[in-house]
């Protein structure tokens, strides 16, 4: 059975769900104004849709995707590559005692949007639900 990046027991605290959005929004923000000095990563977009920390906030992982999920390989390689740099930046901006160790991965859940929205709109799917006598609407 596959872990789920939200498998830790009993769930991240409080403070690992707010010190991954702060590292989030400010991943975000150095990506968007290509603060990192590499052209390969500046001529990308990359989406950083989640953070995830460990529970002594000294390993996050960000869970992204380049627009429109192309280059993905690329993207996670040039991300690699530049650990440092995005480390040093995001730590500048942030006022936690460590720098958090930067992971990257691939954020998969928009193809597993796009899979459910093919699957419910899906004929045979479809009459399920209308058999069932579901209306469609949530």
């Amino acid at each position: 059975m596959a872990r789920s990046r939200f498998d830790t027991g009993g769930g991240p605290s409080q403070r690992q769900l707010r010190v991954g959005e702060l590292i989030r929004r400010t991943l975000s923000d150095v990506l968007a104004r290509g603060d990192i000095h590499d052209p390969e990563l500046q001529s990308m977009s990359i989406t950083v849709g989640e953070v995830t920390t460990s529970p002594d906030l000294k390993v996050a992982t960000a869970w992204v995707l380049p627009l429109g999920g192309k280059d993905r390989e690329k993207a996670i390689a040039a991300l690699k590559r530049n650990r440092g740099e995005l480390r040093r930046a995001i730590s500048k901006e942030m006022t936690l005692k460590f720098a958090p160790d930067l992971r990257f991965r691939i954020d998969e859940t928009f193809d597993r949007m796009d899979d459910t929205r093919r699957m419910f709109s899906d004929d045979t799917v479809r009459r399920d639900i209308d058999a069932e006598g579901g209306d469609g609407e949530a």
